[in-house]
């Protein structure tokens, strides 16, 4: 019975090509209606591409399994960190795919896609009330995509005013990894602070970095470490007196939500990732949105379009785009991410105030209770409270036992939880990244922190376990190294011998 059993599981998962048998079609079409298109050039045509011949169940059940290997938030925990991969109410998506609003071109006369214009204007009010900022762009299509605008909108404010020799944008080490790629793109030189004793940004450094050629700074907070900067109002205002502006990765926008708003600790322009923070799905790529929110001096270089309300004159109101007098220009072809905006819309709507501001108080309450729990169990590289995401270390669990944060990540597959991100923030040893969010329950957090706790038993009493897992999945340990230098991209038949 077990070799039965074990032959079922390898024809399951054998690959579509593996299942193909000549002779074999899955569908049937009708007889050709239209004139028959001549083929192309025979040089241009593969003669040796094989497709598969497989019966149409056949088809349907191979792709109903493969599905399944996939992970998501409807199937277990998602403690991914930095991502907040978030629940998505499904009925975000319904709203995003009415007629008015998914079966929509960007390019019709305004004039019939009102509804949807007035939906990007109240947008831009919404999240200039979270943040406190009172310029919105919508355009950017995804937090990096954001990122550089802001850069683009600074660099246009500083050669405005003459002062070309700005050149210097300061990033401390706790920052999104993706920020020095950004400021370098407009054109900047990157100089990076470090973090204290406490993970704020080091004082200090950054008194000595602040001259006359300083630009700007970018800064997360909450920073990658999970933590609030709580020297943020003295770290604002020593770049501000320097004559630069200050840059927020709004990335982590999740912890702070109704909490603070980032205009009134001195932020200049600040990104919000709707996808994250305001739970539109994300991840294999996209789709992404980045929005752009600008204090009253960085708003007339806001990234173009902008959706506007707009009074005739005669009592009649009508929604339309406008471009700010100084744009640093488009950063797409159109007005960004329609759909990704009208689910984050719809999103804020069904909150409303106390529930945006219940969705980073108990972001803030699950990833203290996880530290709280771990905190014997995993080393703590800053012993203090952390915001939406704790990040802990499998420091010492490597140098005892030998087991790295990668072979905890890997166990924590075997018992059905997806892995939190690891190896990042960079500056801390063998990482581990763990964001709840605000919707998981207590019993979820209390399986995965025993769960957690089981793991740094085994890595003390059977570290190969660790080392060969995950033990139960379609694919076991892979070699990474060999995946990266020596890549199989295409399937190639296995030979008969």
């Amino acid at each position: 019975m077990t070799n039965l059993m074990d032959r079922f599981e390898l024809d399951r998962r054998k690959l579509l090509m593996e299942r193909s048998v000549p002779g074999r079609i899955g569908v049937s079409l009708p007889p050709l209606d239209v004139p028959v298109a001549p083929m192309p050039d025979d040089s241009l045509l593969r003669h040796d591409l094989e497709m598969p011949e497989i019966s149409e169940s056949e088809l349907v059940r191979y792709f109903a399994q493969i599905s399944q290997f996939n992970f998501s938030i409807d199937h277990n925990f998602y403690p991914l960190g930095s991502c907040t991969m978030k629940y998505n109410p499904k009925v975000n998506d319904e709203f995003a795919s009415l007629p008015g609003l998914a079966q929509i071109h960007p390019l019709q006369p305004e004039s019939t896609i009102q509804g949807a214009l007035k939906l990007l204007w109240r947008l831009q009010a919404l999240l200039s009330g979270i943040t406190g900022l009172p310029g919105v762009s919508l355009a950017p299509m995804a937090g990096a995509d954001g990122e550089l605008a802001g850069m683009l909108m600074i660099r246009a404010y500083h050669l405005d005013r003459g002062d070309d020799q700005r050149k210097s944008v300061l990033i401390p080490d706790s920052a999104h990894g993706t920020n020095p790629a950004s400021a370098a793109m407009a054109g900047f030189d990157v100089v990076t602070l470090p973090s204290d004793s406490s993970g704020n940004t080091d004082l200090e450094a950054l008194k000595a970095a602040a001259d006359d050629n300083l630009a700007g700074l970018m800064i997360t907070l909450p920073s990658t470490l999970g933590l609030f900067d709580t020297n943020i109002l003295e770290v604002t205002r020593i770049v501000r007196e320097a004559g630069g502006l200050v840059y927020g990765d709004g990335a982590n926008l999740n912890a702070i939500l109704g909490r603070v708003k980032l205009g009134s600790l001195g932020f200049d322009v600040v990104h919000s990732n709707l996808h994250k923070t305001f739970s539109t799905p994300h991840g294999g790529g996209g789709p992404g949105s980045g929005p752009v929110v600008a204090a009253e001096r960085l708003a007339e270089y806001l990234p173009a379009p902008i959706a506007a309300r707009i009074d005739d004159g005669d009592g009649h109101v009508r929604y339309g785009f406008d471009t700010p007098p100084k744009t640093v220009g488009k950063l797409g072809a159109f007005h960004g991410n329609f759909g990704s905006l009208a689910r984050a819309y719809a999103y804020i709507l069904a909150m409303g105030k106390e529930g945006v501001h219940q969705t980073s108080e108990d972001a803030v309450i699950n990833a203290n209770y996880i530290l709280s729990q771990l905190r014997d169990d995993y080393d703590l590289p800053y012993d203090r409270g952390c915001m939406h995401e704790v990040v802990l270390s499998a420091r010492t669990l490597k140098r005892r036992h030998g087991v790295s944060a990668l072979d905890v990540c890997k166990r924590l597959i075997d018992y059905g939880i997806h892995p939190p991100t690891m190896y990042f923030p960079l500056i801390i040893e063998e990482a581990l990244m763990i964001e709840p969010t605000e919707t998981e329950s207590k019993e979820t957090l209390d399986h995965f922190i025993a769960v957690m706790k089981a793991i740094a038993t085994e890595a003390k009493d059977e570290p190969e376990l660790l080392h060969d897992a995950p033990h139960n999945t379609p694919n076991t340990r892979l070699d990474e190294a060999r995946a990266a230098r020596r890549p199989e991209l295409r399937w190639r038949r296995a030979s008969s011998s």
